[in-house]
């Protein structure tokens, strides 16, 4: 049986006029019993079926269509363009044309449920950029009010206050910079100056830098065994330790006293290295590992607030990472630990 659902126009036309024509010729032939005038009626009301019905489907049907092609586009159509709609949209059948507009529908959703998720997003971000400023401020402005109504004459008082005003104007100042090296690494205005380096030299480098903090809760910091093997990476050396400085600090904030910071290196393979770096600490619940790289995005915001830092850490981390062209994740375990991991190219000069 003909399947009359992807006809064109044309096809649906003619499909139609043959519909009128022929019962007409052969109700003439029965009546006049001549088929020269059958075969004329037939030929006749055939192309007169076929031009009508075409001139209403083009002019009533197919230039609504048109219309709403436009609509879907919602541009000022290009040459281009213009002749899809002239050659090739009047070719196309009725089920073509509704498969072109539900995916464009479907499209359009996938759209607005991003806009949506990035509305939602954009005012958590604000909540929680407000807070982050409002605490130190408040903080500020009580030492100050105190120290005006009598409090500078206390000279300990006095000193004591001005020191935790230092304190809080620091904690804004690194909130400032920290946001301001997020918005250029997306906006790519902080250019990448790749260099050789062997990754475990700058692992040892920065241990030692945190080492007071590492001493301070009795923490063992160290390479695994069977990665200490030089492996050189090339990549920018000085944003590559800012990542893993923050990831050190954070195992160190978070690590249970007397723990372990472990540091993996892998060649996975001949272009490709992955660093993690791995504790023993209080861990993080499945549900926020997606959502850990997000500004400002805290697990526990209490715990996290009492252990300091701006909550831009792994944010920047994953932007200066994703910078490279690389990529970085993590897996953690409540009471088990967290270990963060991310790729970099290997040195094209190094030599296994």
């Amino acid at each position: 049986m003909l399947n009359t659902k992807n006809l064109s126009p044309k096809q649906l036309s003619a499909f139609t006029a043959a519909i009128l024509a022929i019962p007409i010729s052969i109700g003439i032939w029965f009546i006049k019993s001549d088929w020269l005038i059958a075969s004329i009626s037939l030929i006749v009301t055939f192309i007169g079926s076929y031009l009508l019905i075409g001139f209403v489907l083009e002019s009533f049907i197919y230039r609504k269509i048109k219309l709403i092609y436009k609509f879907i586009y919602q541009t000022k159509a290009s040459k281009r363009e213009e002749t899809y709609y002239k050659y090739i949209l009047p070719q196309k059948g009725i089920d073509e044309v509704r498969e072109d507009v539900e995916k464009w529908a479907e499209q359009r959703s996938a759209e607005i449920e991003i806009l949506k998720q990035n509305e939602v997003f954009r005012k958590e971000f604000l909540q929680n950029l407000a807070h982050e400023f409002k605490t130190p401020i408040f903080a500020i402005q009580g030492y100050i009010d105190t120290l005006r109504d009598g409090a500078i004459d206390n000279r300990e008082i006095s000193i004591r206050f001005l020191e935790n005003t230092a304190k809080n104007v620091d904690r804004m100042v690194n909130l400032v910079k920290d946001l301001d090296a997020i918005s250029r690494l997306e906006s790519g205005e902080q250019p990448l100056h790749k260099e050789s380096f062997i990754i475990q030299e700058l692992i040892k480098e920065i241990y030692e830098t945190l080492s007071i903090k590492i001493d301070a809760k009795k923490i063992n910091a160290s390479i695994k065994k069977g990665c200490e093997f030089p492996v050189a990476v090339f990549a920018d050396k000085e944003k590559i330790r800012q990542v893993i400085n923050n990831l050190v600090i954070n195992a160190i904030k978070y690590g249970k006293e007397g723990g372990n910071i472990i540091a993996s290196i892998y060649k996975t393979d001949e272009e490709h290295v992955l660093v993690e770096l791995s504790d023993d600490g209080i861990g993080i619940a499945e549900e926020h590992l997606p959502r850990v790289f997000e500004r400002f995005y805290r697990t526990d915001r209490g715990r996290s607030r009492d252990v300091g830092g701006t909550g831009l850490g792994l944010a920047i981390c994953k932007h200066i990472i994703e910078a490279h062209g690389q990529t970085i994740h993590i897996r953690s375990k409540i009471d088990v630990g967290t270990s963060v991991g991310f790729t970099l190219s290997t040195n094209k000069l190094n030599i296994n």
